[in-house]
Formats: C-alpha cells, sequence, structure tokens
C-alpha cells in the first residue's frame, strides 16, 4: 500500500523536449530528492534529451550519479578546501567554485567560477575577477556561472545583471565562453546570445524542466483503512474526541514521505497574509487541512501524520472509500518522497 506518483511518460517527455527546444544548450539539474522522481530515474532522462551534461547539487550526488549517467557532471554546490575528498571520475567532473583559495586548490582540475550576483549567496566579487584570471592556467576552466534571483521587486533587470559580468570578466581578461545561468527565461537567453555571438549561454533548468507540466503527474494515496466513529470518540496517538459522526481514514503517506512538512514561504501579498494568519489560528485549536482529498473535499487531519501513514476524517454525509482505493493529494514534489514512480 503507497504512496503513488503516476506520470503520464509520452506527455512528461514531450514537455521536456519542449523546454530543451526552447533553452538550446540547456543543463538538466538533477538533485535533492529528484524533484520527487529520484536523481537515477532523471540522470536516465538527461541520457534521452542529449544535452551532454547534467548538473548535481553536491559532490556526494556527483559520485552517485555517475554510474547512471555517461556524460559530464557539473557540481553546484562551491568547492571548499579541506572538504572530504570523493571517488569522482573526474576527467568529466565539473567543480563549481566560488573563491580565490578555492581556485588555487583544484589544480588540474575542471571548474567554472561562480560569481556573486545580487543572490548574495556566494561567488567572487568583481574586484577578485583580475586575480582569478591570473590564476587559470592551473585549471581547465569551463565558464562563468551565474545564480539570479527569482524576484525582482525592485524592477531591475536579469539580463543587465548578466551583462554586466559577462563585461566585467572580460575587462578582467577571463575567457568568457561560456556561461551557466540559472533563473533566466527564454527571452533573455536570446537577448544575451544576440549581445555576445561569441559565448555560449546555457540555462542550467531543474523545476520546469521535470515538473512544467503538472497535468503530465498525479499524487495517489492508498486507502489502508476506514473506521467510523461517533461524535466523542477518541482516536489516535493523543486520543482526540470525533467532532461529529464520521470515519476515520488511515492513508499511506506520512513524515517520511514528507505529509505535513512544510518548508517556509515568502509572502507578499495582504490576501496570503491573511490566509496564512487564519491557518495558523485553526492550528492552535488542532484543525489542519490535510493536502489530500476525496468526494471533491479537502479532507482534515484527525491527528498530526505519523511516520508512513496520516489518518484523516471525514464527515458522515460523505461515502467513504474503500480499503485499497487511492487519494489524490496534492503535494510539494520538493520535498516529498515517494513510495514509487509508476510510468502510464
Amino acid at each position: 500500500m503507497t504512496l503513488s506518483l503516476y506520470l503520464e511518460t509520452d506527455r512528461w517527455r514531450a514537455h521536456q523536449r519542449s523546454v530543451l527546444a526552447e533553452f538550446p544548450g540547456l543543463v538538466p539539474v538533477a538533485k535533492g530528492n529528484g524533484y520527487g522522481l529520484g536523481n537515477h530515474r532523471l540522470a536516465e532522462e538527461a541520457t534521452l534529451l542529449g544535452t551532454g551534461v547534467l548538473a548535481v547539487g553536491t559532490a556526494y550526488e556527483a559520485a552517485d550519479a555517475a554510474e547512471w549517467y555517461g556524460g559530464e557532471l557539473l557540481v553546484l554546490t562551491p568547492y571548499r578546501v579541506g572538504e572530504e575528498v570523493l571517488p569522482l571520475p573526474h576527467a568529466r567532473v565539473i567543480r563549481t567554485v566560488a573563491s580565490v583559495d578555492a581556485l588555487r586548490a583544484l589544480h588540474g582540475a575542471r571548474v567554472v567560477m561562480e560569481c556573486m550576483t545580487t543572490m548574495r549567496r556566494h561567488g567572487v566579487s568583481a574586484d577578485d575577477l583580475r586575480t582569478v584570471a591570473a590564476e587559470l592556467e592551473g585549471v581547465s576552466f569551463e565558464g562563468l556561472a551565474l545564480h539570479l534571483p527569482m524576484d525582482r521587486p525592485d524592477g531591475s533587470s536579469p539580463v543587465e545583471e548578466v551583462a554586466y559580468w559577462v563585461d566585467t570578466a572580460g575587462a578582467a581578461g577571463i575567457p568568457v565562453h561560456t556561461v551557466f545561468v540559472s533563473h533566466l527565461g527564454a527571452a533573455g537567453m536570446e537577448q544575451l546570445a544576440q549581445r555576445y555571438p561569441g559565448t555560449v549561454f546555457r540555462a542550467r533548468i531543474g523545476t520546469r524542466l521535470w515538473l512544467g507540466d503538472h497535468g503530465a503527474l498525479e499524487v495517489r494515496a492508498t486507502v489502508l483503512d476506514v473506521t467510523r466513529v461517533k461524535k466523542g470518540d477518541r482516536y489516535g496517538y493523543r486520543q482526540h474526541p470525533a467532532p461529529s459522526d464520521g470515519h476515520i481514514l488511515v492513508v499511506a503517506g506520512g513524515t517520511a514521505h514528507g505529509i505535513g512538512l512544510e518548508a517556509p514561504k515568502y509572502v507578499q501579498s495582504m490576501g496570503a497574509r491573511a490566509k496564512g494568519i487564519a491557518r495558523a489560528g485553526l492550528a492552535t485549536v488542532n484543525k489542519t487541512k490535510s493536502p489530500f482529498h476525496w468526494a471533491g473535499k479537502q479532507l482534515w487531519f484527525a491527528e498530526p501524520p505519523h511516520m508512513q501513514v496520516s489518518l484523516l476524517f471525514l464527515d458522515g454525509e460523505t461515502e467513504p472509500p474503500g480499503i485499497g482505493e487511492e487519494l489524490g493529494l496534492q503535494v510539494r514534489h520538493t520535498t516529498t518522497h515517494f513510495d514509487r514512480v509508476v510510468d502510464r
């Protein structure tokens, strides 16, 4: 009895090809939980796309992906001096560096240089670029890496930010033959390609590539048990009383899968803030909506999810599902671990 991710495989792959057509030179990204599909599966899909390069999050992921992907592996997390030495296929691994010290420490390696964009996460500064240029003879330089912010409330231009780094790096003596970019649209990539015909711009894309066609992916959870309860009957670990007559549904999917776990959100609009306040208020009286749906209704958690299952409350007016049937649910794929991925 499982938490399942169903794939409309032909449609899913057609979407991948459409993104590849929109972003020539695209570099697929497979990291973390593999966007819910698993990094091994994404490595296989990247092979089918034929991009020649797969970006992974960490050196540990590169060591694992090397067995599943035969092309080049771009490690997105910057190399840190003194980090654990892993058995990587160095001839086809490209490391990201974000400091002059890291560049010097990777003598003989293939590297891309991360620049400190307005993300301000990591990267070399513009003032460092001349020093970087002087150190490039010791490495196989693969290009610049620019990780851009997703939102720009100040109205600034992502194209101009990339252009700044291309111009500044070139003026410092760095051969800007390739630039790897995250979070820039196809129109922006095309503008840059026209503006710098001697430079190849390669978009690193994960979420849009693998999860961009929502209709190609469906999540469903198996119903494991259905128990009728009367108002006031107590249930679960905490022995809460049932708020009315109804049913307790036990369904596949708990905290081990990522169910009920939520990453912090950046809330901007007043409407979103009001909804957040309302949800918090309900939570203080032990009422929390679950991601599970049945008969057109979003169901309440009967209590916080268990490790591998969730208890849900279904009102007495709705015909309950049978054991073995599946409920639909909406989840964040990047934080969910499915028991299986089913192609259909």
